[in-house]
C-alpha cells in the first residue's frame, strides 16, 4: 500500500488549453491539432510564459497526487469509510435502465474491498451542495458545486498541477485555479440537439440542418407534416433553459478561448455578426421558434419527466440539451433507436463545431483525514478509469487513455469538438464578475434570461434586437465597472 502524507500543494500559475478534436466515432481525442487552430494568440503567449513559472513551483515528492495512483496496486489494503455526495437521484433505483450506484460500488469493492462507500444523493444539488460546504465535515468526496474558483483551496484537496493531471484525465481545467486542479469530471458532454429521427424523416428533412435558417425550416416542416411538437422548450423546468448558454462558446464561434477570454474583452458581444454565428444567432433560434409557433402550445406547462417518453414516442421533434440527455430519452420508451443527436445548427466558415465540456467534477474534502483523502482519490480515479461511467451515460471519455467515442456522437463525424480554454493569468474570476455585474449569468444555474426570451417572443412585447441591445448595454456597463480593456 502506498499511503502518502498529505500536505497542501503550493499554488502555481499555468495555462493549459485542452481541446478535443473529432474525426469519427473511433477517433476520440485524436483531432486536437486541428482544433488547436482556433486558440487565441493571447492564450498561446500566456501558456508559454506561465508554464515556465509553474515548472519551478511544481508539487514536490511526497505529496498525494492523482497521477501517482496506480489502480489495483496502490492502497489495496487501505481500510476506510468514505462519504460521497452526488446529484444522480435516478441512479439509486433498481429500476434505473442503466447501471445503478449499487452496481458501481460493488464493482469498486472487487478491487478495493476495504473501502466502504457511503453514498448520499441530494435532490436539489445546486443549493444543497453549497449548504453542505458550510460544515467542514460534510463528507469526503462530492461533486463540486458553484463555488468561486478562488476559494477552491479552502474546500478541496489539490489533485496536482493541471499540466500533470491532463496527461491522465480530460477537461480538468473547468475546476482548476492558477494551474492547480481540484476536480476530475464525472462525465463530459458535447453540445448538440437531441431529436427523433422518424419525426424528421416524416417531415421530409433529408439532411440535418447546419445553419439557423435551415433549422427553422426543418421545424416548420415538422409542424406542417407531422403531429409532433417541433421544438420542446422545457420552459417550466427552468434549469433546462440554461442549456442554451452552452452553445454560444465553441459551438457558435469555433474558438476555444471565446468563453474565458474573448467575450470578456468584446464590445457588444450579443450584436448580430451578420454571418449566422455567435451568441446572437444561438438565441435568435429560440426567439424565432417561439414567435413562429414552433414550440409547445403552452410553454408554462411543459413536463421534464414527461417529455422523455414524448420524444421517444415521436410526439416531440427535438430539444436543445447536452448529450447527457440522450440515454435518458432512449430509455424512456419502446423506441430507443429513434433517438439521435445532431450538432447545433451553426456553421463557422464552412465548418461545424461543438462545445465539449465536463458535467459535475469530483472533489476531495481538504478537511478529511489523510486515509479518507487517499480513499477518496482512489474512488475518483476508479470512477474515471475503470467504471465506464462516462461512456455508460453517453458522455465523452474522461480518462485520457480512452479514445473511443460512444455511438451518441455518430452524427458528429465532421464536427470538431472545442473545450473551453482556461482564463489567462489575472482573469480567473473576470467572467464571474461580469456575470454578476450584468446579471446575465451566462452558463450559470438559476439564470432566467432565456426564459424571458420565450416570454417576450410569445407576448410580442419586445423584439429580439431590443433584447440583445439590452444585454449588450448591461455587459458594457459591467465591463466598465470592472475596468476591462476592450480589444474586439
Amino acid at each position: 500500500m502506498k499511503l502518502k502524507k498529505l500536505i497542501a500543494i503550493s499554488m502555481a500559475s499555468v495555462l493549459t488549453i485542452a481541446m478535443i478534436g473529432c474525426g469519427n466515432s473511433n477517433q476520440g481525442t485524436e483531432g486536437a491539432e486541428a482544433a488547436a487552430e482556433t486558440e487565441a494568440p493571447a492564450a498561446e503567449e500566456a501558456a508559454e510564459t506561465e508554464q515556465t513559472a509553474e515548472a519551478a513551483q511544481a508539487p514536490t515528492e511526497g505529496e498525494l497526487k492523482y497521477t501517482d495512483i496506480t489502480l489495483g496496486e496502490d492502497y489495496t489494503d487501505l481500510t476506510a469509510t468514505i462519504k460521497v455526495l452526488n446529484h444522480r437521484t435516478d441512479m439509486g433505483s433498481s429500476d434505473y435502465p442503466g447501471k445503478n450506484w449499487e452496481a458501481y460500488i460493488a464493482d469498486f469493492n472487487q478491487m478495493y474491498p476495504n473501502i466502504t462507500v457511503d453514498l448520499e444523493v441530494l435532490s436539489n444539488y445546486a443549493d444543497d451542495g453549497l449548504l453542505r460546504l458550510q460544515d467542514a465535515d460534510w463528507g469526503d468526496v462530492m461533486e463540486i458545486p458553484a463555488v468561486d474558483k478562488a476559494d477552491l483551496n479552502e474546500y478541496y484537496l489539490p489533485l496536482g498541477t493541471l499540466e500533470d493531471i491532463t496527461t491522465q484525465a480530460n477537461m480538468c481545467q473547468e475546476w482548476s485555479y492558477e494551474g492547480i486542479a481540484y476536480g476530475v469530471p464525472t462525465t463530459a458532454a458535447a453540445q448538440g440537439i437531441v431529436y427523433n429521427k422518424k419525426v424528421f424523416e416524416a417531415a421530409g428533412v433529408q439532411t440535418l440542418p447546419k445553419t439557423p435558417d435551415e433549422f427553422i425550416t426543418a421545424l416548420k416542416a415538422i409542424k406542417e407534416k407531422t403531429d409532433a411538437i417541433p421544438l420542446y422548450t422545457n420552459y417550466a423546468a427552468e434549469w433546462t433553459m440554461g442549456a442554451w448558454d452552452a452553445y454560444i462558446w465553441g459551438s457558435a464561434t469555433g474558438n476555444a478561448a471565446y468563453k474565458n477570454h474573448d467575450i470578456l474583452h468584446t464590445s457588444n458581444p450579443f450584436a448580430d455578426p451578420g454571418d449566422g454565428t455567435h451568441a446572437y444567432n444561438v438565441y435568435k433560434i429560440l426567439f424565432d421558434a417561439v414567435e413562429q409557433g414552433l414550440i409547445e402550445e403552452d410553454y408554462s406547462t411543459t413536463d421534464w419527466e414527461g417529455c422523455k417518453g414524448m420524444i421517444n414516442n415521436g410526439e416531440i421533434g427535438c430539444m436543445v440539451l447536452g448529450s447527457w440527455s440522450v440515454t435518458q430519452m432512449q430509455s424512456a420508451g419502446d423506441h430507443p433507436d429513434d433517438i439521435g443527436y445532431m450538432p447545433f445548427p451553426i456553421t463557422v466558415d464552412g465548418k461545424q463545431y461543438a462545445t465539449a465540456g465536463p458535467d459535475f467534477n469530483w472533489g476531495v474534502n481538504i478537511n478529511s483525514t489523510p486515509e479518507n483523502q487517499a480513499a477518496g482519490m482512489v474512488f475518483i480515479k476508479w470512477m474515471t478509469e475503470q467504471s465506464g461511467f462516462s461512456k455508460n451515460e453517453g458522455g465523452l471519455p474522461i480518462a485520457a487513455s480512452d479514445t473511443e467515442l460512444p455511438s451518441v456522437y455518430d452524427e458528429f463525424a465532421d464536427v470538431t469538438f472545442v473545450s473551453n480554454a482556461v482564463p489567462v493569468e489575472g482573469e480567473f474570476d473576470l467572467l464571474n464578475n461580469l456575470n454578476s455585474e450584468s446579471e446575465l449569468m451566462l452558463d450559470q444555474e438559476g439564470n432566467k434570461k432565456n426564459m424571458e426570451i420565450i416570454e417576450h417572443a410569445a407576448n410580442a412585447d419586445m423584439s429580439f434586437d431590443e433584447i440583445m441591445d439590452d444585454w449588450n448595454a448591461r455587459w458594457t456597463a459591467a465591463q466598465e465597472e470592472s475596468n476591462v480593456e476592450i480589444t474586439n
